[in-house]
């Protein structure tokens, strides 16, 4: 009972540090309540077409043809004749979502929506189709409802084709495209009969958004450097242009309509997207119309000293970049709506053809629209702070803004409107700064609440495996009493002062949680105040050395898991030296054959690490190879096992049948993969092959005997078939070398123990899981047991990180999971990659349950200094955690936290699906008595 209140409470507190993350970095910047800013001139364009070629590069659309040609002839005219052109810079994740709320919301996806996930709007946020009289839009089912339902009124219309039509198995995505060119040409075609239609396209501030995803479809199928993707380049090119001809015709050539071409993300030479690298985040713009500038010839050297512009062929051109949340500002300004009260970015005036007047009154109005986010923000934190504690923003105090008025109102007088810009975007800068000040002005406070909470569980569970299983006195003495009720007075007069302190400050509900949360913490610490002296007294009986020698290792070791999380080579230097362990403990005179052996696995499975995480191309031929290396090491597996007992014929037949399912598992990949490289499709046999294999992974092995090699060898052959069909490449041989390496850490802990003279080792072959362990017979813990737990987390670590599957944002490849679906299906594809991660954690866990049943150790101790270890690395990675820089820091540093906080609470879950898997058997059939009369 103890154990399971211990659990929960442990349960819970994790639970709470898992959370506060997310309340002191992730928390949504976006305020609310202020006062849409319109720039009084009017506009040039009436309306604006907006084109979002979903994963189109910069490079793929820019660069020439080998004869010097464009694959975008339309497109490049536009640019070297009557538009402006640049690069739009995107930031990570360089994602469909938030690059679209960035283009048209011109904000950034804000880091609550980590939390809440990305489907439609985790928070409430304003858009430039939201201002404006009526925006019509075509294309993606998962990009297009967002906007509309975010959109206040009526306003914003969608036309979406079905998502079954997403398929990465089709002949040609660029049928999508095709599709919402023929819808728009249709809504035109039904305008000119449609009076009401006719009459709501003719008025000012209209948006129509093409939406085309096409592109981004054949370069996650067929690769950006495909004829599939660069084809579709060129059939969007030909759309454009029968667009813009279609839009004017029906406009009469009015010149007021303003046209903007980009891209919300690029994507990798490997077909995917999501982190930063230069081919994911250059996105091409190209705009062209009313009111926008002219393409512009240049003499001078360009100040981009990117390397690209030789390349493209365009050094000859003003090339005008942009970061993708200043393209939301260019659209409102073009056509006079409010600019998105969100928005944080800067109007490129460079893109405007306009007067100077029109460019300075519009960079004002950008100005007053962020200052007013800025004051919003103020008066929400100036609310809920007690006036003596409140410090202010020093640069954009309320005499710096009426200095700023002040000046602004003497310059635009003048008609000095290059000062008047530039006043104007330094006031951009520091009310952006002072945004960041107020929104993690609460940060420091709560921060040190919870490392407090922190520092104190880890001591309690500390002091819990010393009262446990260290020779201490245990029996409370009157005095002891006496300390503790006067610590628990204490205890409730700080929690009275903290609860107090924050009412005043009417803070949320959370922060009462995270500020009070050390006080019960510390009390059970402090409380502890006679184990801790019976600890100091003992101390100069123990042996001190040895002692300090493992927390140094431990520590040392730690370090090695916290780095190995930027740099997974580290896995590699760790499993290197985890390799020499049998030759320093001196087990290599005693078990020289396994002592080897050992040594071989940790260098074999050190290879993993230092293969790439991205960029890999996919060989099917390698499936086939970890194929047979399973087949192998399951026979030499099996062999192993009747040296020590024989088999029944029930198990004998079911091993072989699932070594037969294996080697069809390994030929399944190869056949998929044939079939979609001829364009067939997926084939309904290995499909049903797939989701058959899938759905009894964790079915089949309990039908084998609970004999600790007859199980693990049925859990093996299953987990690995299911593995082979979630692999494209090198990834398919790491589960067999890591079983390799597990099955010879069994045997060699079997070895420390007889080393180590501990009594009532059981020969493996004699172990049954579903046998219950004497109680008797649990052992204390020794400093070894310090090393076996060590040993745990760092192959748990090697397991999640040791293909990369997950290791960078944009490692996924599609191609993994073509054997059960092509169409596109964020939920399933992400489950089964889930899926995929998961399997090489069921194979450690299945043998540190074995380790811990053959040692006789008790799971509640082990998994206290499981505790600890994992607690000290969140620990590390609080402090490492960061809502600054780009998405990509921003994501590594909160996944490393979570990912960590995750272990302990995951690892719990985990061990009871283990355990059953190991100890529970199903009986399909018994054979029925025959009785005789």
């Amino acid at each position: 009972m103890k154990m399971i209140t211990f659990l929960l409470v442990g349960l819970i507190v994790h639970v709470i540090f898992f959370v506060s993350i997310f309340d002191i970095y992730f928390t949504s910047p976006l305020v609310h309540g202020m006062t849409p800013q319109t720039t009084p001139l009017a506009p040039p364009a009436s309306r604006l077409v907006l084109v979002v070629a979903d994963g189109l590069r910069a490079d793929s659309l820019f660069t020439p043809l080998p004869d010097g040609s464009s694959r975008a002839p339309y497109l490049r005219n536009v640019m070297e004749e009557r538009g402006t052109w640049g690069v739009s810079h995107t930031r990570v994740p360089t994602e469909s979502r938030p690059g679209h709320v960035a283009l048209i919301a011109g904000f950034y996806e804000d880091v609550s929506a980590v939390a809440k996930g990305w489907k439609e709007n985790p928070v409430e946020f304003d858009s430039v189709f939201n201002e404006s009289r009526h925006t019509w839009c075509w294309g993606s089912p998962d990009i297009l409802p967002m906007f509309a339902k975010g959109a206040s009124g009526d306003h914003v219309y969608t036309h979406t084709y079905p998502a079954a039509e997403e398929d990465f198995a089709s002949t040609d995505a660029s049928r999508l495209d095709s599709w919402v060119f023929t819808q728009v040409k249709s809504f035109f075609q039904s305008a000119k009969s449609n009076s009401s239609l006719r009459a709501s396209l003719l008025e000012d501030q209209n948006i129509l958004f093409l939406h085309l995803l096409g592109i981004d479809t054949n370069g996650h199928a067929h690769r950006p450097m495909s004829k599939e993707y660069l084809d579709n380049i060129g059939l969007v090119d030909t759309g454009v242009a029968d667009l813009v001809s279609m839009v004017e015709d029906f406009f009469d050539h009015d010149g007021r309509t303003a046209y903007v071409f980009t891209s919300d993300h690029g994507m990798t030479n490997w077909g995917s997207h999501g982190a930063g690298h230069p081919s994911e985040t250059l996105t091409p713009l190209v705009a062209w119309g009313a009111g926008v500038k002219n393409a512009q010839k240049v003499t001078a050297a360009q100040p981009y000293n990117d390397g690209f512009l030789q390349d493209w062929k365009l050094e000859h051109l003003q090339r005008v970049d942009v970061n993708q949340a200043d393209i939301a500002p260019l659209m409102a300004s073009l056509i006079g709506v409010p600019f998105p009260v969100n928005s944080v970015g800067v109007l490129p005036l460079l893109y405007l053809n306009n007067s100077d007047q029109f460019k300075a009154e519009s960079i004002y109005t950008n100005a007053i629209q962020v200052l007013e986010q800025y004051k919003m923000k103020m008066a929400q934190k100036k609310e809920t702070t007690l006036s003596f504690l409140f410090t202010p923003y020093q640069l954009l105090t309320e005499s710096k803004q009426a200095e700023f008025f002040h000046k602004a109102r003497i310059l635009i007088q003048l008609e000095k409107y290059d000062d008047f810009i530039s006043l104007c975007r330094s006031l951009i800068s520091n009310a952006l700064e002072g945004l960041v000040y107020y929104h993690t002005y609460d940060r420091f406070f709560l921060g040190c609440s919870v490392v407090l909470g922190f520092v104190g569980w880890t001591s309690y569970v500390v002091l819990v495996i010393l009262k446990t299983h260290a020779s201490l006195d245990r029996h409370p003495s009157l005095l002891n009493q006496n300390r503790s009720h006067t610590l628990a007075r204490l205890c409730i007069c700080v929690t009275v002062v903290i609860t107090v302190f924050l009412l005043i400050q009417r803070s949320p509900v959370t922060y009462y949680i995270y500020c009070l949360l050390p006080v019960p913490v510390w009390y059970s610490v402090l409380k502890e105040y006679r184990t801790l002296t019976d600890l100091v007294h003992s101390a100069p009986s123990l042996p001190l050395w040895k002692c300090l020698g493992y927390l140094v290792l431990v520590a040392f070791g730690i370090e090695l898991l916290v780095v190995s999380f930027f740099h997974r080579a580290m896995l590699t230097v760790g499993l290197a030296v985890l390799s020499l362990w049998p030759f320093l403990s001196g087990l290599f005179g005693k078990a020289k054959f396994r002592s080897v052996s050992w040594c071989l696995g940790c260098l074999c499975l050190a290879a993993f690490p230092l293969m790439p995480v991205v960029g890999r191309e996919p060989n099917i031929h390698l499936v086939t190879c970890a194929g047979v290396l399973s087949l192998f090491t399951s026979a030499c597996y099996l062999w192993s096992a009747l040296q020590k007992a024989p088999l029944h014929l029930t198990d004998r037949q079911q091993f072989i049948t699932q070594m037969l399912h294996v080697a069809v598992c390994a030929y399944v990949p190869s056949l998929t993969h044939s079939s979609l490289q001829q364009k067939q499709g997926l084939p309904l046999l290995n499909q049903i092959i797939s989701w058959t294999t899938l759905a009894s992974s964790m079915l089949v092995p309990l039908l084998s005997s609970t004999r600790i090699f007859h199980r693990l060898l049925s859990i093996f052959l299953s987990l690995t078939a299911t593995y082979l069909l979630l692999s494209t490449g090198s990834e398919a041989l790491f589960p067999p070398v890591l079983s390799w390496l597990m099955f010879v850490w069994i045997n060699i802990e079997q070895e420390a123990m007889l080393a180590q003279g501990v009594s009532g080792r059981q020969e493996l072959s004699t172990i049954d899981f579903s046998a219950n362990i004497d109680i008797t017979k649990i052992r204390q813990l020794k400093l070894d047991d310090i090393r076996r737990s060590y040993f745990f987390v760092f192959f748990i670590i090697t397991a999640f990180f040791g293909t990369g599957n997950i290791a960078s944002i944009n490692s996924f490849d599609p191609a993994s999971v073509y054997c059960f679906l092509t169409v596109f299906n964020p939920f399933i594809m992400g489950g089964l990659m889930m899926w995929k991660v998961i399997i090489p954690f069921i194979i450690v866990m299945c043998t540190f349950e074995t380790i811990q049943v053959a040692t006789q150790l008790s799971s509640r101790s082990l998994f206290l200094i499981v505790l600890v270890i994992s607690d000290l690395m969140a620990l590390h990675f609080f402090f490492l955690v960061q809502d600054y820089g780009s998405w990509l820091d921003i994501g590594t540093s909160i996944s490393h936290y979570v990912i960590v906080m995750s272990m302990t609470i995951f690892l719990m879950l985990l061990s009871v699906v283990t355990h059953i898997l190991t100890s529970q058997r199903l009986i399909l059939w018994r054979k029925r008595k025959t009785h005789f009369p």
